[in-house]
């Protein structure tokens, strides 16, 4: 494992600490060691071109969490190159990972068949995890769009990149008509949400949207078509379109074709009504008149749908879901001596979620809101100054995951937000 902390992450951390000034020591002591720990312990070099990313007290690379445990580096990385390097690898990485099976969710550093290897699915000694998750093929363009527009850089989108590229159009246009899908699924245990029925999921209708057999928790979905998947993939299938056009000087109608249609699909079928009446947006549904009202602590979720650059802020759908989704409307919404906010099924019941109380800020246009969730977050650590992956409303010394590097970054990106150091301020 290498040490890839650069002079200008460290002198960022720097700036943070000193923005935070007396007013937030909490803030400064959490983020400096939180922004640390990832360049300094999860970070695995893979050769001359690739990084592999630890997801943090699992030997695994996720192809979600691996975008968000970078996406805080952006900033410092507009004007670090060594650090805009790393980056890169990771990029590089990700999409390499993406060429060998589109449908897996989580990687091993090696071939060393290490993670499911008995699951019933088509695996190889590389998977750690073969449970289809759609944001799985979303999260890596997304960073690699970020990167290109924070940088100025496009040697990334490379031979590698085009040949994934391929893979992620074939496969979310297959999950358009999952009936004719080769993608099956199959797990033996205790838990039911980690198998899909019949190993193909519960039947759906052709929608336009395209099937998701796994939300972000890893946890089975319901209902095929996750809401917040298909608008998150509208939005990197136009920002594919960007890279095409623009970068690639390639044909570029496809994804915006692809883009269109699931959006049309959501808008006919992915919206229902909350107990007041107002339009909302479902969790999930499967185009045969079968809903779910709720919204889970991870990331995709509703709640981070403008986080995501998939919905806008002040969209009303959304503002009417917000609300609804912070509320014991949603059964994975927990309130407590030490907090509020969104679980999820994947986690025991009041247990609340770090990265849901990060994105709940990191969506708000409440200055003293964000502060409020910071000063939450850095006060139920349970004296470990690192994020975890939920905690007890009631006690925060009863809490999972020991190292979940995701959270920490979470956290750290609500830092630099409330500092007015945005990923997403970039050019055009």
């Amino acid at each position: 494992m290498t040490d890839y902390l650069t002079k200008g992450a460290s002198a960022y951390i720097d700036k943070i600490v000193a923005l935070c000034g007396t007013a937030h020591p909490e803030w400064a002591e959490t983020f400096a060691l939180t922004y640390a720990d990832t360049l300094k312990h999860a970070l695995v070099e893979d050769g001359t071109s690739r990084i592999f990313v630890l997801t943090g007290d699992i030997p695994a690379m996720w192809q979600r969490d691996s975008t968000a445990q970078m996406r805080p580096y952006l900033v410092p990385a507009r004007t670090d190159p060594e650090l805009a390097d790393t980056i890169e690898k990771v990029i590089n990485r990700q999409f390499f990972n993406m060429a060998m099976d589109p449908y897996a969710n989580a990687f091993n550093q090696s071939a060393n068949n290490a993670g499911h290897q008995t699951d019933k699915t088509t695996m190889n000694p590389w998977i750690w995890e073969r449970k289809y998750e759609l944001d799985s093929l979303c999260y890596p363009v997304q960073l690699a769009y970020l990167f290109w527009k924070n940088t100025g850089r496009t040697s990334h989108f490379n031979a590698g990149f085009e040949v994934a590229i391929e893979k992620l159009v074939q496969v979310i246009t297959a999950e358009q008509d999952h009936a004719h899908s080769p993608y099956s699924f199959e797990r033996t245990g205790d838990r039911p949400e980690d198998t899909l029925i019949d190993g193909v999921g519960r039947p759906v209708a052709k929608t336009g949207m395209s099937w998701n057999g796994f939300r972000p928790s890893d946890d089975a979905c319901v209902y095929g078509y996750l809401i917040p998947s298909n608008l998150f993939a509208v939005e990197i299938l136009r920002h594919l379109a960007e890279i095409y056009s623009d970068v690639l000087h390639q044909p570029a109608e496809r994804f915006t074709y692809l883009a269109n249609a699931i959006e049309a699909g959501v808008a006919r079928y992915g919206t229902t009504t909350n107990k007041a009446g107002e339009s909302i947006y479902a969790f999930e549904v499967d185009g045969l008149g079968n809903q779910l009202v709720m919204d889970d602590a991870n990331v995709p979720n509703l709640l981070a749908l403008p986080y995501l650059g998939a919905v806008a802020e002040d969209d009303p759908i959304y503002v009417a879901t917000r609300k609804t989704i912070l509320s014991t409307e949603n059964p994975y919404y927990y309130a407590g001596t030490y907090g509020q906010g969104l679980g999820s099924p994947h986690t025991p019941a009041e247990y609340i979620w770090p990265i849901a109380k990060a994105v709940e800020g990191l969506t708000s246009t409440d200055r003293e809101a964000k502060a409020a969730i910071l000063d939450s977050l850095v006060a139920t650590t349970a004296g470990t100054k690192m994020m975890h992956e939920g905690y007890n409303v009631e006690d925060p010394t009863q809490y999972t995951r020991e190292w979940f590097s995701w959270a920490n970054m979470m956290f750290c990106e609500l830092v630099m937000d409330y500092f007015g150091e945005n990923v997403n301020d970039v050019k055009d």
